[in-house]
């Protein structure tokens, strides 16, 4: 087994590792979504985002695996931060630096690894997001662009607080979040074929609401709003509220399970408050997104705000 090198930056490393203050914190959804993505559309058992500090590597989120660290003179990702580009074992078991790895003769027994560096602000590798499977497999040129760009998800969560990113009402994604977050998944959506659907809500009559039983009332309603997208939609699909009483959501699924989800969470509502149920409605604009028309985040949201006023006016005329 050849142990990893350490880096010729490694006091820089560290120090820049652990001034963003990450080591041991609680599990973020913010990272957790991107890990649960990459794990679908990869078909791999394990993904992690692993953070590699003086003498073990740390799972800041970790999707198939139970494990919380594991020694950073055995890792993968030890070797995988040590340049700028992916790191790449197809077959562990043909390959001399891995072949009698503990990781690879025990559990979780890897025979295929692929680990892109993640960094700090700064620029220094600090870690990697990376896939894991007991069987081998090959890793295309295009594979490791998608991965390249889940990665500069990772980049993008590590620069910016979650004051910036998260609507400090109701916990969800905020605007800013979500066009972070979008502007990455479309492109790497659309080289993947894969059906990208967002839904633009705005709540119905929402400034009578807060007129009438007061601004603590129409807080509730928010919160109530973003909770139940939550449990409607999938935990890999992106969350947020624009502002005032507009929330998004972005998914990239088979076309019908929109419609089960809108379903799902209209049934919720009604469970989940009763009272406050009768008062919160909404209208929802849903539109697929279309490469050679939206050629931007703001392109699909106006799209889908426009469908969502269509429906709106439906519902004011009468048409439903």
């Amino acid at each position: 087994m050849k142990e990893p090198s350490i880096p010729l930056d490694e006091t820089v490393r560290l120090k820049s590792l652990h001034s963003l203050r990450i080591l041991d914190s609680v599990p973020e959804e913010r990272f957790d979504r991107i890990t649960r993505m990459a794990q679908r559309i990869f078909d791999v058992d394990i993904c992690l985002v692993s953070l590699v500090a003086t003498d073990r590597q740390w799972f800041k989120s970790k999707q198939g695996l139970d494990a919380c660290e594991t020694p950073r003179n055995i890792s993968f990702c030890g070797h995988a931060i040590l340049d700028e580009k992916a790191f790449v074992i197809e077959d562990t078991l043909i390959d001399q630096r891995f072949a009698d790895n503990p990781l690879v003769t025990d559990e979780p027994r890897i025979r295929f690894y692929a680990g892109y560096p993640v960094h700090a602000p700064n620029g220094e590798r600090i870690g990697t997001l990376c896939l894991i499977d007991p069987e081998p497999r090959s890793f295309s040129p295009r594979d490791e662009q998608t991965l390249r760009d889940f990665a500069a998800l990772v980049d993008d969560e590590l620069a910016s607080s979650s004051k910036v990113n998260v609507d400090e009402l109701t916990g969800i994604a905020n605007r800013r979040g979500f066009t972070t977050v979008a502007e990455h998944l479309l492109p790497l959506c659309a080289r993947n074929n894969l059906n990208v659907e967002v839904l633009f809500f705005d709540l119905d009559e929402f400034k009578e609401l807060n007129d009438q039983f007061g601004h603590e009332a129409g807080d509730q309603a928010l919160k109530l709003f973003a909770k139940t997208l939550l449990k409607s939609f999938r935990s890999a699909d992106v969350v947020a509220r624009l502002g005032g009483d507009e929330f998004v959501v972005m998914m990239a699924s088979e076309k019908e399970f929109s419609q089960r989800a809108l379903e799902s969470l209209q049934e919720r509502i009604k469970a989940a408050q009763p009272g406050l149920a009768r008062k919160l409605k909404w209208s929802v604009g849903r539109v697929h997104f279309d490469k050679a028309r939206h050629t931007s985040v703001d392109d699909l949201l106006a799209d889908a705000d426009k469908e969502m006023y269509a429906n709106k006016s439906r519902k004011t005329s009468g048409d439903r």
